[in-house]
């Protein structure tokens, strides 16, 4: 992640369409009013962003904007992190990995994401059903995962794209 400093905040807001959102855990649709998605559209510009400053932005108190921000984080429309370039804390392999499966994609789907290892998991549509996202140390540790997810008995083929120089990755795509 090619970010000037070694780490910064992000606000990964799940909303999706002009509805709503989808909860990645549970796939219930979240609806946003406006100024919820003002709120979100003000954390995504600075994670760190004080509520007060938010609600000045907003028209909200402080502790309207904090209720509203506990509410969003609880129904899973947005979550709060750090985000970190894996190359600066020792992890010198960055990798997308294609898979394809046999049998049932939800089910090789939850097992590949409860692997710690696996940061990103998605069943899509097109050469491969699934794809899944790899922060190794080293080579050796990104064989000894792909040789588990290869042993996945539903699991017929993968294919490793590594990442050579990432040239963007934002989390700033507003709430529509």
């Amino acid at each position: 992640m090619a970010h000037s400093p070694a780490s910064q905040l992000a606000v990964v807001s799940r909303n999706r369409g002009a509805q709503g959102g989808r909860d990645v855990e549970a796939g219930r649709v979240v609806l946003l009013d406006d100024l919820s998605k003002r709120i979100i559209e003000q954390l995504q510009q600075d994670g760190r962003r004080s509520y007060a400053a938010i609600g000045k932005a907003v028209g909200l108190s402080e502790a309207a904007v904090r209720q509203r921000v506990q509410r969003l984080i609880e129904a899973g429309a947005m979550q709060i992190v750090a985000v970190t370039d894996p190359m600066t804390l020792g992890f010198s392999r960055q990798t997308m990995v294609g898979v394809r499966c046999a049998g049932d994609l939800e089910r090789v789907a939850d097992h590949l994401a409860a692997m710690e290892e696996i940061d990103y998991v998605v069943i899509t549509a097109g050469s491969f059903d699934l794809l899944i996202e790899l922060v190794c140390e080293d080579d050796e540790q990104l064989l000894e995962i792909l040789g588990r997810v290869r042993e996945i008995p539903s699991v017929t083929m993968t294919e490793t794209f590594v990442y050579l120089k990432l040239r963007k990755q934002t989390y700033s795509w507003g709430t529509r």
